[in-house]
């Protein structure tokens, strides 16, 4: 099976999944999609079929048809994170196979839903689904660590014991969405004897999941505003703070325009920015997620974000 050496690190956008105003997957939108994120200057991953893909409603072959598609687009420059997103742990290692087959550089592993029914009382079900992830290939994985009200969290012992028995493992995408706990969990990880990456997806306040030492970003967020979390990323790199807060201003307004309640239209949010801004045509998602038609308000914060067809995507100066 193909093997890779990839460690997350940096800015990773989530990427979207463009539809027809059939529900197909438009597949020339997705290419320029893809194509738009990659090519950001400072961008050093993509992950696809992820949430913010609607990965929940694609099929194994929509989800194969993105891989080879993204492949297709980046080739060997830019490397690619698949995300695994199944109830079932068998159908969980099928998907892992085929991104090995068609060139993913790593696995982002979502845990199955069905855990959520107090799965946590039951930690060897964690532990042994990572690890039959980790029997189907050779590629590095990042385990998404969530929220505690999902349901899906694991306990820090659990993630610790996770991590020490699935060498595949090699980071986290955190959205614990406990500020503590992110930063105990950063000292946790980076401490073990086989140090473990922190990717943050803490989309709305990165200006403090980014100094507590996290190596990189991995967000939907950056599927529209990869250029600004690369500043923001650059300027604590740097110890400029100045500069971070400047930029994190005009995350913040992004971050208002995308997540704002209700949580759940931040898919369809996204898709219609990129409409505003010239980068999409058809803002649809696949229900049970709708459009959220609110033109004015998205419009409010794409301004005070200073997002335009000019800037969207491009360098920062």
């Amino acid at each position: 099976m193909p093997s890779s050496n990839y460690l997350p690190h940096g800015v990773v956008p989530a990427v979207l999944m463009p539809f027809d105003p059939e529900m197909r997957i438009d597949e020339a939108a997705y290419r320029q999609h893809v194509r738009d994120c990659a090519e950001t200057e400072g961008v050093t991953a993509l992950t696809i079929n992820g949430h913010a893909a609607e990965v929940h409603a694609l099929s194994f072959d929509e989800q194969q048809r993105a891989l080879d598609l993204t492949m297709d687009v980046v080739g060997q420059r830019t490397p690619i994170i698949c995300g695994i997103y199944s109830e079932s742990t068998r159908h969980a290692q099928q998907l892992a196979r085929m991104a090995a087959a068609g060139g993913a550089a790593c696995l982002l592993a979502f845990p199955p839903n069905v855990l959520m029914f107090h799965g946590a009382d039951r930690p060897q079900l964690f532990i042994d689904y990572y690890k039959a992830l980790a029997d189907a290939t050779d590629l590095p994985i990042i385990l998404f660590q969530f929220p505690k009200w999902t349901n899906l969290q694991l306990s820090l012992d659990t993630l610790i014991e996770v991590c020490e028995r699935v060498p595949r493992i090699v980071a986290i995408k955190d959205l614990c969405s406990d500020p503590a706990l992110h930063e105990t969990q950063v000292r946790r990880l980076h401490a073990l004897s086989r140090p473990i990456r922190v990717m943050t997806t803490h989309s709305s306040w990165l200006l403090g999941s980014l100094p507590l030492g996290v190596e990189g970003i991995i967000s939907g967020a950056g599927s529209v505003i990869p250029n600004l979390q690369v500043a923001l990323f650059d300027a604590f790199q740097s110890n400029d703070l100045a500069r971070a807060r400047q930029i994190g201003d005009r995350i913040y307004a992004a971050v208002q325009a995308f997540y704002e309640r209700p949580y759940i239209d931040w898919q369809a949010r996204m898709k219609e920015a990129l409409v505003a801004l010239g980068r999409l045509e058809n803002p649809a998602v696949r229900p049970p997620l709708q459009s959220t038609g609110d033109p004015a308000r998205l419009q409010h914060w794409l301004d005070q974000a200073g997002l335009t067809p000019e800037t969207v995507y491009a360098t920062v100066s």
